[in-house]
């Protein structure tokens, strides 16, 4: 069996506890700030893949949006209510979540070639680089 001795610094300690679950169970809002997810981008000659970390977020609730070389990706986690009836919450942490990210490549993305797939929480973008238009010659007669 283990004792632990309780002197007036063990009392301390442990108010300082409750102080701070108080201030944290008082306080707890729901964030609207948006998190900004780890990325690694890696190239090819055909194009770029970007995987970004968004861990919880279903593939419905993430938009992406190509505008030349700028890509911005947005994505939104929500917490259902999972409880059962007769159970009141105590305490909540897990709430609505937003994630935001945006980034410029060195040269324009061609969207139609261009593909996403989210797997275990990790967004994989596959950024098509946009072909050099064909230069068209006139011949001098």
């Amino acid at each position: 069996m283990f004792l632990v001795p309780v002197n007036r610094r063990s009392s301390e300690l442990s108010r300082l506890f409750d102080d701070t679950f108080d201030q944290f169970f008082n306080a707890a809002t729901p964030s609207t700030e948006a998190f900004s997810p780890a990325l690694d981008v890696t190239e090819s000659p055909q194009s770029w893949t970007v995987k970004l970390d968004l861990p919880g977020v279903s593939k419905e609730d993430v938009k992406i949006a190509i505008d030349g070389r700028q890509i911005s990706v947005e994505a939104q986690v929500r917490k259902d209510d999972e409880r059962k009836e007769g159970d009141r919450v105590v305490y909540r942490e897990r709430t609505v979540s937003r994630f935001a990210r945006s980034f410029t490549l060195p040269a324009d993305v061609d969207q139609t070639e261009s593909a996403a797939k989210l797997d275990s929480g990790v967004l994989t973008l596959t950024l098509s680089k946009k072909r050099a238009s064909q230069a068209s010659q006139i011949a001098v007669n």
